[in-house]
């Protein structure tokens, strides 16, 4: 897989901002430019109205305000995020229901072709609730508008009721998709989370219990040469010294493991740890390519990497890179792979247990390569 690259130059504070916000809510608003051009059937109602002058100027008017007002609405909400709408983007909604009845004495029954405009703005934008209530409410106003029509010996609108139908199944079937995947997301982060502590967890303890286990046999050691032989008793204790400091360092360097607040920091610590020794890092595509999920797994593999091309690899240059479900770290060394116990058997287990596949390559011509795929 080819993947565009991206000057390191580009500040890590950009990276940072970009894994907030995800391409949908940067990008999704355009979606709403697309079902603008829906409003050429009440556009061209209002030229065929046979209504007052003054019906047909408002309503002109109020369907410009309503595209202005939902163009504004989608590009809002999509940085609220789906299921947290804002007053402002529920304020705008509001506003576009209020200009779509402000097109009835224009156009009859025919503003109901608002409707799947308000459908479309309530799914995508608003949320579940939101989205139930006022697909309901179309589906039963455009009932109402075909019975009427009938009545009224004019052309039902039979075709209009079909494509509220229509939505009405779809966009149904989607938010219920997007509710899932919502909530599957946040089962899987909760899950990475929990195998994160417990795994920090586990290397603490084995830390501080083989440390405590030396230390206390320094100490007895020192206890019976204290009074014999003063020199070694010092000796000893200067070595309890420097275990404590080692295993106080090791246990920091577990915790802030555990604290890292996501990958786009992982990314800057790692590129700030590589940097530092004298290492060319190029950043390849953004950390919002990977699910929350996959950004947590990819941290730790990136911060076991980071340590391996630091120890062994003898690298000048190191590729991070980032593709939807694809995280990929390359370096230029030597290509030596090191040993297990090196932290590349609990790099595979870690992606095995996130359900990914973690793939190495190395060689002298090309350096190592750490990949992981979704």
């Amino acid at each position: 897989m080819t993947i565009p690259e991206t000057s390191r130059s580009t500040p890590l504070t950009r990276t940072a901002k970009a894994e907030q916000t995800s391409p949908w809510q940067r990008y999704g608003w355009l979606m709403s430019v697309v079902w603008l051009g829906f409003l050429y059937y009440p556009a061209v109602g209002l030229l065929e109205s046979n209504a007052e002058g003054w019906a047909v100027t408002l309503g002109w008017s109020a369907l410009v305000a309503f595209a202005l007002c939902y163009l504004g609405g989608f590009i809002l909400g999509m940085r609220d995020g789906w299921h947290a709408p804002s007053r402002p983007v529920i304020a705008l909604f509001l506003a576009d229901a209020l200009f779509a009845a402000l097109t009835i004495p224009a156009l009859g029954w025919g503003a109901t072709s608002f409707l799947p405009f308000l459908m479309a703005y309530a799914s995508y934008v608003l949320g579940v609730v939101w989205h139930w209530v006022t697909a309901t409410l179309s589906v039963l106003l455009t009932l109402a508008a075909v019975v009427a029509t009938y009545l009224l010996g004019q052309r039902p609108a039979v075709m209009l009721l079909a494509v509220v139908v229509v939505m009405f199944v779809v966009n149904s079937i989607n938010v219920w998709l997007i509710t899932r995947s919502i909530t599957a997301d946040i089962l899987r982060v909760d899950l990475a989370t929990s195998e994160e502590r417990e795994s920090v967890a586990r290397d603490v303890h084995d830390l501080i219990g083989h440390s405590l286990t030396v230390v206390k046999l320094k100490a007895e050691l020192a206890m019976r040469l204290v009074e014999n032989n003063p020199e070694a008793a010092k000796a000893e204790m200067s070595e309890i010294i420097r275990l404590t400091g080692e295993a106080i360092s090791g246990v920091r360097s577990t915790v802030t493991g555990l604290r890292a607040d996501g990958l786009a920091e992982q990314v800057s610590a790692s590129t700030s740890a590589l940097e530092s020794a004298g290492i060319t890092v190029t950043v390849v595509g953004e950390v919002t390519a990977l699910s929350p999920a996959q950004a947590i797994t990819t941290a730790w593999i990136l911060r076991e990497a980071t340590t391996n091309v630091l120890r062994h690899a003898r690298a000048s240059k190191v590729e991070i890179a980032f593709a939807p479900g694809t995280a990929r770290i390359h370096d230029n060394g030597i290509g030596e792979i090191a040993k297990p116990g090196n932290g590349l058997r609990g790099m595979a287990e870690r992606a095995a247990a996130a359900g990914a596949v973690l793939h190495l390559e190395s060689s002298a011509e090309r350096g190592t390569e750490v990949s992981l795929t979704w």
